[in-house]
């Protein structure tokens, strides 16, 4: 398990970063909400928590922008408010808890491993019912990574499965370049975007087999993955 902590009290940052790796959960410190969300890009993470009140970017704007990258990944705010209004624009925003300071650590590991199992097996649901992907005539094994059309079976690659994933998730649904590129690259760079349009191109050739699904490009939007 890995903490991205985004905390701007020096000394509330360095002992829980502390405490909560004695408790066996490393955790990697931010100082403000940029450098929080620099970390997120970075590396992989399995909870947040983020202070709400920070310099360049607070806690709640914070959670919007980790949001559009991963819209699953727990998050919870540490406040030293405690106006009933924050507490309710921290759950609105996708918040999975709240804690106001001063606080118990032992209580916010105690909700953190709470929300820990709840993440474990709502992601074990998730694997199993999305391993298979029926797309028209096509079926698409994203654990074997294979795209199976009567008996032509293509197997793809670990990238070129991701990528195909993420549409069949949000089949219908549009989905922004910085988006797809953030979950699977890790970043929306120029040169990851030249690389994403290389597996787009492959991926198209591949769906051909049904001229029913169109993977189409929404002029400055993204994209989007459809079956006539």
């Amino acid at each position: 398990m890995k903490i991205l902590l985004a905390e701007d009290d020096p000394n509330l940052g360095t002992l829980l970063q502390e405490y909560l790796t004695l408790k066996g959960y490393p955790a990697d410190l931010a100082r403000d909400g940029d450098e929080a969300l620099n970390q997120f890009v970075k590396h992989s993470y399995d909870l947040c928590i983020f202070d709400v009140m920070m310099p360049k970017k607070d806690g709640f704007t914070l959670a919007k922008e980790v949001r559009q990258a991963n819209a699953d990944i727990p998050i919870i705010f540490l406040t030293a408010k405690a106006m009933k209004e924050d507490t309710l624009q921290g759950f609105r925003l996708g918040g999975d808890d709240y804690l106001t300071k001063p606080f118990n650590m032992e209580e916010l590991v105690a909700r953190m491993e709470a929300i820990l199992r709840r993440s474990q097996r709502n992601e074990q649901k998730e694997q199993k019912s999305n391993r298979l992907f029926q797309i028209g005539t096509l079926t698409f094994d994203a654990e074997r990574q294979t795209l199976t059309h009567g008996d032509d079976v293509q197997k793809l690659t670990s990238r070129e499965a991701e990528l195909l994933k993420i549409f069949c998730q949000h089949l219908g649904q549009p989905l922004s370049r910085s988006y797809i590129l953030k979950a699977i690259w890790g970043d929306d760079s120029y040169f990851n975007a030249r690389s994403m349009d290389v597996y787009l191109t492959k991926i198209r050739k591949y769906l051909r087999s049904d001229e029913r699904i169109q993977l189409i490009n929404l002029h400055g939007e993204g994209f989007k993955m459809i079956v006539d």
